[in-house]
């Protein structure tokens, strides 16, 4: 996030000031004034103590006494009004600071989600503008007590780390808003099931640019979000405005989890349509829900079926080369085959570890 350079002055006169300063060159008292403007002597009295504004209607009375242009005194109660609001600022992002603590600042600056700062107030304002909220109270309307419902329709309250998860939640809004894709259409995404599990077989090289080019062409958007520490997520499906948004995470790195928590996300679209978003987290298996078992049944008939899994453990003695035959017999990777009999209980999480292939994440954004 870049820094903008703005400057403002360290203190603003109020346009009272001027008006004084006016009045005693032409010589005019604040009486005079007032009958010759129509404004009641009081309100006059205060706008030159500085304890009233000057309103634009009073600003073109203004300019017929004294051939002063109505913008100018409109300009000069617009920047002391600013100035004032700023002050104001100050004092409340003080009180803001207390919140930095609960999110991962320096995860974000590694990720240059935000930039370095000099000085903790630098950092809140980064952080408020990185979320698009003017506080964090209104973060917590937003994210934990769900006021916004039509748009978030969850809570994070249930979270470990409700902070970090909603960083990382941000961060993939804001790369899908940069974004353009066509109308979503699940008919178009169920056509391109064949072609996703062919970039999964074949491992190209740029099989991230191959993932999004093929979804966004359905109306899908795919975000790949590097993994925060403290957000233990895998993947997250929703939907903003009229798109549905798949987002991932590298927090396995491991070849055959990535793609079957995509498909698994995909699965949630095509079955259970835009009501809910899904966030699948490190308790995500600890129980599941009707619908998290759908995607999970969607996700293994993408990659590898209870069907074809029944004819490998058939095999006796069942070594690499059988392996690698049988991902070519049922068109999926080796990395699947082992991941699943992993996952399953079926080996150890030591045989076959060197036929597991990581995910290189470093090039994504």
């Amino acid at each position: 996030m870049k820094k903008t350079n703005e400057y403002y002055p360290e203190s603003v006169p109020h346009p009272g000031i001027d008006l004084n300063e006016k009045l005693e060159e032409i010589n005019m008292g604040p009486k005079e004034f007032s009958i010759r403007t129509g404004k009641p002597e009081k309100t006059v009295s205060a706008i030159l103590k500085g304890n009233s504004s000057i309103t634009p209607d009073m600003a073109v009375q203004f300019e017929k006494v004294l051939n002063i242009p109505a913008r100018f005194w409109l300009q000069r109660q617009y920047h002391f009004n600013e100035y004032i609001a700023r002050i104001k600022e100050f004092s409340n992002i003080q009180k803001e600071i207390p919140y930095l603590k609960n999110f991962p600042i320096k995860d974000m600056i590694r990720l240059m989600w935000i930039s370095d700062a000099d000085n903790k107030n630098e950092l809140v304002l980064q952080l408020l503008a990185f979320f698009g909220l003017a506080s964090f109270k209104n973060w917590e309307n937003y994210y934990l007590k769900r006021k916004l419902k039509v748009k978030f329709r969850i809570s994070l309250k249930h979270e470990n780390n409700p902070y970090a998860v909603s960083v990382w939640l941000r961060k993939g809004e804001l790369q899908a808003l940069e974004m353009k894709t066509e109308k979503y259409s699940p008919k178009k995404l169920n056509k391109i099931l064949p072609d996703l599990k062919n970039i999964m077989v074949k491992n190209p090289n740029n099989i991230f640019d191959e993932i999004q080019y093929l979804c966004q062409n359905a109306g899908v958007k795919v975000i790949f979000t590097h993994c925060l520490p403290k957000a233990p997520l895998n993947g997250v499906t929703r939907w903003i405005g009229e798109n549905p948004i798949i987002q991932l995470s590298d927090r396995y790195k491991r070849y055959d989890i990535f793609w079957f928590t995509f498909f698994h996300e995909i699965g949630h679209l095509l079955l259970h349509g835009k009501k809910d978003i899904f966030i699948e987290t490190i308790n995500s298996s600890l129980k599941k829900d009707n619908k998290e078992k759908e995607a999970d049944e969607f996700a293994i008939n993408c990659t590898l079926t209870s069907e074809e899994e029944k004819e490998i453990l058939k095999k006796e003695n069942l070594n690499y080369d059988d392996i690698f035959n049988f991902a070519k017999k049922f068109n999926t990777h080796h990395s699947i085959i082992i991941g699943r009999l992993q996952h399953r209980g079926f080996i150890n999480h030591y045989t076959g570890k060197d036929l597991l292939f990581p995910l290189n994440f470093n090039d994504i954004d």
